[in-house]
């Protein structure tokens, strides 16, 4: 699959159950970590299990392109640093792709450095809003010129005598609050991130593996992040986990196509990251975690999903909303087939993703004439439970590879499957999607 080629049109079909082990790409945010610390650290960062999507590879070539040596050998990715505040200029635009996280941190690590970049994207990515990265990099002294909108093509102007600064996350996000980290790299001083919700800690934990001093304290004003700036980073070896926003497709099918049995290894199982699979036990739905462990710093565990056939609708709290919210969409299609509505609130920053994620899946669900209710920042699905879900339809994935994976697992358990636009984007985040799916058993045909 291509994420930027020709559209590929694709339908899941009703089959036999699924069953198997799906070995499911490594950790994405960690991925991209794992290149840029590399990139502003000294020495040699090795790293195994990176995950090989397109977005991933987008942020190798931006390191490539600001003066770190990426490389890969054999299994293992090499990055040879030029330490915090050593980037050059690149010398033409930078591509992120489909990549909001990869375009984001990537600014945030360049924004106090005295350097010009330019940035650009695929469609998607420059229909997306860059205002929420650009302000606060403003703070450190940066500038940055868009498009109407603060969309990209993007120049971002580093800043010459970066300040610290203390800032206030308006809405929850692990993007901002890393740019923002990444960004205090480079500056005097302490740089502070005040979140009121807890939002996925990656760039926490990995600032400290590479040497950075991080503090996290409860506050009156809500959890504070503080980096102490100017540090020389150390060259880790690093070993990615696997992702649980991409182990959520085979979890959930399991759930839903009778009769399967999945067993999907070595997921990172962050606090805060794993939302979904909480949800998911609440829903009823017989998923196990086996083996429980330590593996450099992150928790992780082998997750088995059975064919639940008795799932109810529940109400997921709004708080849980940042540690799950790219698993809202997968979660969408599992509620279709739970008894009574599924209640999702407190998701407004679904509407800002790669596509209007509240809207696509509503759409998409209606198609396979399943009852949704949506507003500004909440969905509700009117699960069918025993009545199954018709589908039938072919409908549009809008660029965006989750909505493309949500609709193909909704076509598996559908009584007339499902059809999708487009496949392509699925290789932004999960090349081996559709291999792994019909290794489990899952009928999926191209065209």
């Amino acid at each position: 699959m291509s994420g930027h080629g020709q559209p590929i049109p694709m339908t899941a079909r009703p089959g036999h159950p699924l069953s198997g082990v799906a070995h499911v790409p490594g950790d994405k945010s960690i991925s991209h970590r794992s290149l840029i610390l590399g990139a502003l650290s000294v020495g040699e960062t090795r790293v195994t299990g990176l995950l090989e999507g397109e977005d991933v590879l987008d942020t190798a070539k931006a390191m490539r392109a600001f003066g770190a040596e990426v490389e890969k050998q054999g299994d293992t990715w090499s990055v040879h640093g030029v330490g915090v505040g050593g980037f050059a200029e690149p010398s033409d635009v930078i591509d992120c792709g489909n990549s909001g996280t990869g375009v984001r941190l990537v600014m945030g690590c360049m924004a106090t450095t005295a350097i010009t970049a330019t940035f650009t994207g695929d469609a998607s990515l420059r229909g997306r809003p860059m205002g929420r990265v650009t302000e606060p990099l403003a703070l450190f002294g940066a500038q940055s010129f868009g498009r109407q909108g603060g969309r990209l093509p993007m120049t971002v102007v580093g800043a010459r005598d970066p300040l610290p600064v203390t800032y206030a996350l308006p809405v929850p996000s692990a993007q901002v609050k890393s740019a923002v980290l990444l960004a205090g790299l480079n500056a005097p001083g302490e740089t502070v991130v005040i979140e009121r919700e807890a939002t996925r800690d990656h760039t926490e934990r990995m600032l400290r593996g590479f040497g950075a001093e991080v503090r996290v304290e409860d506050s009156a004003e809500g959890r504070a992040i503080t980096l102490v700036g100017q540090p020389e980073l150390r060259a880790q070896s690093i070993v990615v986990p696997r992702d649980p926003s991409s182990a959520a497709f085979p979890v959930c099918a399991g759930l839903v196509v009778p009769g399967s049995d999945v067993l999907v290894p070595n997921i990172g199982l962050n606090p805060t990251r794993a939302g979904l699979f909480e949800t998911l036990r609440e829903m009823g739905a017989d998923l196990t975690f086996e083996g429980l462990r330590d593996e450099g710093g992150e928790p992780v565990a082998d997750l088995r999903a059975r064919f639940s056939g008795a799932l109810r609708g529940v109400e997921v709290p709004p708080e849980r909303a940042a540690s799950m919210i790219d698993e809202y969409p997968i979660l969408s299609v599992v509620a279709a087939f739970a008894e009574g509505p599924t209640v999702m609130r407190g998701v407004r920053e679904l509407r800002v993703k790669e596509s209007d994620r509240i809207d696509a899946m509503a759409v998409l669900l209606r198609a396979a004439g399943v009852e949704v209710e949506e507003g500004p920042d909440w969905m509700i699905v009117h699960g069918r439970g025993a009545e199954g879900v018709e589908g039938g339809a072919t409908v549009s994935t809008r660029l965006d590879h989750r909505i493309a994976m949500s609709g193909l697992i909704l076509g598996m358990a559908a009584r007339r499957g499902l059809g999708i636009d487009d496949g392509s984007p699925i290789a932004t985040s999960f090349p081996a999607f559709e291999t792994l799916m019909a290794g489990l058993g899952a009928a999926l045909v191209r065209g």
